[in-house]
């Protein structure tokens, strides 16, 4: 069992949520795995949501990718990616009911986002795909460019390895290193904030994020993830991955 993992980066990045406000738009915090396929899709050359029949239950890529099992560990400070709002003017004729025809569209946008993506594999040949995509990353053959949720956010992809996969049973809480279903275990008790003079400052960042994809309406499943460095009593049926010192947990 392996792992592929490569740094994935940007100046900006833009991962729409569904709610609407008067025009202005919200990001997530953080790439979630829909997107993650997404970028995957863009890289083998299969098709999207512009390209979707309304005879499809899914977008290409997601119907062909769903099963892939990913880890995302923030490279950000303490998980945390700061957010900056643009403007845009939408000056065409139809834009807009306003007096001018002037639309004011805000867009919440990620500012110099940063993760140590992991692609798991695991010791069966028989998924094609997956290993079409393994040799497309170490040759670096993209089909599309990838981008960080819209096409404005170009991503940059470096740093492309492959490390050997080992399966962890602690018994005791352990540090993971990545985001994580909540639902994955608890954070151990903590006394105070500091655990010693030598260690950080307890953190955790938490948000609900999108899982998967609806098959009947086509939209988001989220659920809440955790970004942490309080250890985690794990649940019974949570598995654990090390890499190159990482704990991860795939999902």
């Amino acid at each position: 069992m392996e792992t592929l993992t490569f740094k994935l980066s940007g100046k900006t990045g833009f991962f729409k949520q569904p709610d609407v406000n008067t025009y202005q738009y919200y990001t997530y915090g953080h790439i979630h795995k829909v997107a993650l396929l997404g970028i995957f899709g863009a890289i083998l050359g299969l098709d999207g949501y512009n390209q979707q029949n309304k005879s499809d239950t899914y977008p290409e890529f997601y119907a062909q990718l769903q099963h892939l099992k990913i880890a995302i560990q923030p490279l950000n400070e303490e998980g945390y990616i700061p957010k900056k709002v643009q403007v845009f003017n939408n000056s065409v004729g139809y834009a807009s009911k306003e007096e001018g025809g002037n639309l004011i569209v805000k867009e919440q946008w990620l500012e110099m986002p940063a993760w140590q993506i992991y692609l798991l594999f695991d010791d069966s040949e028989a998924d094609v795909l997956l290993h079409d995509l393994k040799n497309r990353f170490l040759e670096k053959r993209f089909v599309y460019l990838p981008y960080l949720g819209k096409n404005d956010h170009y991503a940059d992809i470096e740093g492309i390895e492959v490390y050997p996969l080992e399966v962890q049973s602690p018994d005791s809480p352990v540090r993971i290193h990545s985001l994580f279903p909540k639902l994955s275990g608890t954070l151990a008790p903590q006394d105070d904030l500091f655990l010693d003079d030598t260690e950080e400052l307890d953190f955790k960042y938490e948000e609900r994020l999108p899982l998967a994809i609806d098959p009947d309406s086509n939209q988001y499943q989220t659920i809440p993830f955790i970004y942490t460095n309080i250890p985690v009593k794990l649940s019974d049926t949570t598995t654990v991955h090390q890499a190159a010192q990482n704990n991860l947990i795939f999902f």
